[in-house]
């Protein structure tokens, strides 16, 4: 009677250990997908704040997760951890994560970040050389834009033997929208402004230009009840792929999806001024205009209230011969059973998808790469199925 060995490959892999680093929303979104879907044989998560750190241990419940403070600006520490942890995942602040990817390849731990600068990326895949020589994968990007859209355009790439255009459409908001901004804090504070403030990066014809953000306003159309939503330039949705697709796709670029007026009132604070980090004079203090606006927006927008991600990637390329058009939609909704919000779940669980990727063998490539790069498509769209996560994919 023949029987099934295991792979030796995976009972090995199946054994690593991973670390989750920060514990706000993203993080606990990691951590709950590595719990319920992944091999992983110890799934830690950290944060320098004890009260974050209960708080997150309440919320994941008894899911078998270890819970630890780091504090990932002593150096030290932070490598004293990565050296018993096979991955690390970085669901902190973007400012963190090229001397996080430095230790990693130190360690030799594999490790994937959110992104959300594009500086920051350029230095992480500054580190290739030495993480091939050190055996370790490193892939920044890992979240919902970059990210998930990458590895859409990767998608696109692969179906067409040439691509026109990639028009990148992303936007979490809230189901029930207030005035007068009709957003609501579903992430870092920090990533939104930057976002709105530094350029954004377009793909045109062979040449990387970058255009100021909330920029070309568009409108676009989502199924009801959502219908006329508007759509502008921002800061990172692009990341790498301008430069990875450069002789592949004629015209890409990336906009955030709001609702109708939020461009105009948002960008009228920043035209005044309210961005800047240089600090003003106000009777007797010296004040950052850009704290007093993170400031206000953290005391006046609302949070923790039903949210849903909306995408649209457009496309048009040549497939077999002919000129093909294709579309990807998603309209991703709060959880409620869980209390896990639609930007968490679309954020956090493809970093995990990622990262159990590494786990199982399905990525084995040793360097820095962002997801476009490296990841398969069809096995992380099913993946993401299986979360509940639906793209819907049109071709004309």
């Amino acid at each position: 009677m023949a029987v099934d060995i295991p792979n030796q490959q995976h009972l090995e892999q199946s054994m690593m250990k991973i670390l989750v680093l920060g514990a706000g929303m993203m993080g606990r979104a990691i951590a709950y997908d590595l719990s319920k879907y992944s091999n992983f044989k110890n799934i830690t998560i950290a944060d320098k704040d004890k009260q974050t750190i209960q708080s997150a241990e309440k919320f994941l419940g008894d899911k078998n997760l270890e819970f630890t403070n780091i504090n990932v600006e002593n150096i030290n520490l932070v490598k004293k951890h990565f050296q018993n942890f096979d991955v690390a995942i970085s669901a902190v602040s973007y400012r963190f994560n090229y001397t996080l990817a430095r230790i990693a390849v130190e360690t030799i731990t594999h490790f994937l970040d959110l992104g959300g600068n594009n500086e920051i990326v350029e230095k992480e895949r500054g580190l290739s050389k030495e993480a091939v020589k050190n055996g370790v994968t490193i892939i920044p990007d890992c979240g919902l834009a970059p990210g998930l859209t990458s590895i859409i355009t990767r998608d696109i790439v692969e179906q067409m033997e040439s691509v026109d255009y990639v028009k990148l459409r992303v936007g979490g908001l809230p189901v029930n929208p207030k005035p007068p901004l009709n957003y609501q804090i579903v992430f870092s504070l920090t990533g939104l402004l930057n976002e709105y403030i530094e350029d954004a990066i377009v793909l045109d014809r062979g040449k990387i230009i970058k255009k100021k953000s909330m920029t070309e306003l568009e409108t676009i159309m989502f199924p009801q009840p959502f219908g006329k939503m508007e759509a502008f330039l921002t800061s990172g949705g692009c990341s790498t792929l301008p430069y990875v697709y450069k002789n592949r796709i004629n015209y890409l670029d990336y906009k955030t999806v709001r609702y109708p007026g939020h461009c105009d009132k948002f960008k009228t604070l920043l035209d005044l001024g309210f961005a800047e980090e240089k600090k003003i004079k106000i009777g007797k203090q010296g004040v950052a205009p850009k704290d007093l606006l993170t400031t206000l927006l953290m005391k006046n927008l609302p949070r923790n209230e039903e949210d849903i991600v909306l995408l649209k990637v457009l496309s048009e390329g040549i497939k077999d011969g002919k000129k093909r058009s294709v579309e990807y939609t998603m309209m991703d909704y709060y959880d409620k059973e869980n209390n896990i919000s639609a930007m968490m779940r679309t954020t956090g669980y493809p970093v995990s998808i990622i990262a159990q990727m590494i786990e199982k063998g399905l990525i084995k490539k040793k360097g820095v790469f962002c997801p476009e790069e490296t990841v398969p498509c069809t096995p992380f769209f099913d993946e993401l199925n299986k979360r509940d996560i639906i793209i819907n994919k049109k071709s004309v």
